[in-house]
């Protein structure tokens, strides 16, 4: 059942409508054993999670008896950025995921927010949905705060992600609905994969295998489940960053999600004008190639890749 959560009437007559969609077990909520919901969408441009709520959703109405919890899932906390590309809030241009948990007697958006963590709060379990910027492409991870790891991560080892990184602290600022609602005491998991403005249906499957998995360890489905994997688990101190030292092109030699040994060449960055070589990129460590730039323009200081150094 698709049910609004939020209702703002904006400026120009039109209307901000936050929408989820209710999935129940066939004998109804009050035989629910619990609640999960998946959240996507807070950023724009970040569309990876479209699929997944899609995919989660077809896969609950394929077999509807399975279901034996309560299953809420938003694909768009953020429809005005969906709707035009933007990973901000169009027109007030703020991140939508710093300004949680909000205020029922603020500004719209603070109103906003706060209806969405209310409305939450009481599952079970949650899944926050990301995606990349369009310069780079990442592999599907889980993202921790280490303040609530220790809490999360029997959770995240089922998510069937190729990594968990704990304390990676962009992502799990105090301001983001992850950290609210796990501040709120509702186990809340950041989930990370794939490039900005595009879907990658190999890691949507990926996920969606995980999220049932979940499912079914919580005992909110009885269907069968698709094999998972284990993930490799890192704290910020294993996570070696690559920067390029040189304005140029980016022509990436090594394949995205692939080990690496130390001084590898990941990629070269080359000069167009000159057609020389200004650089090659080594790996400064042995490990999981897990971020790599796809967006083949670069200046001085711009991410190249990230490694998951190997013990």
């Amino acid at each position: 059942m698709i049910e609004t959560v939020a209702k703002l009437e904006l400026p120009v007559g039109e209307h901000i409508v936050i929408r989820k969609n209710r999935l129940v077990p066939v004998e109804g909520e009050q035989a629910a054993n619990g609640r999960m919901t998946l959240v996507s969408g807070i950023h724009g441009d970040e569309l990876e999670g479209q699929y997944i709520c899609y995919e989660v959703g077809r896969r609950v109405r394929e077999h509807p008896e399975y279901l034996r919890g309560i299953l809420d899932i938003f694909p768009a906390l953020n429809p005005l950025g969906i709707d035009t590309a933007h990973r901000t809030v169009p027109k007030i241009n703020m991140d939508m995921n710093r300004m949680f948990p909000g205020d029922p007697a603020g500004g719209m958006m603070d109103r906003v927010v706060a209806a969405v963590v209310s409305d939450i709060i009481g599952s079970d379990i949650c899944l926050d949905i990301h995606a990349s910027d369009s310069f780079v492409r990442e592999i599907p991870q889980v993202r921790l705060s280490q303040d609530f790891a220790e809490k999360l991560l029997p959770f995240a080892m089922l998510t069937n992600v190729d990594m968990i990184w704990k304390n990676a602290t962009a992502t799990v600022h105090e301001s983001t609905l992850a950290h609210s609602l796990n501040v709120l005491n509702v186990p809340a998991l950041v989930v990370e994969m794939g490039q900005g403005q595009s879907v990658n249906r190999q890691y949507g499957d990926q996920v969606v295998d995980g999220i049932f998995n979940v499912m079914s360890h919580m005992g909110l489905w009885t269907g069968p489940v698709n094999e998972t994997q284990i993930p490799a688990v890192s704290d910020d101190g294993e996570v070696e960053f690559i920067r390029s030292e040189e304005t140029g092109i980016f022509l990436p030699l090594m394949a995205h999600n692939h080990y690496v040994r130390r001084s590898d060449v990941i990629g070269e960055i080359v000069d167009p004008y000159s057609g020389t070589i200004k650089s090659r990129v080594c790996a400064p460590v042995g490990g999981l190639l897990f971020t790599l730039r796809v967006y083949p323009v670069v200046y001085e200081g711009d991410l190249l890749a990230r490694i998951l150094g190997q013990p």
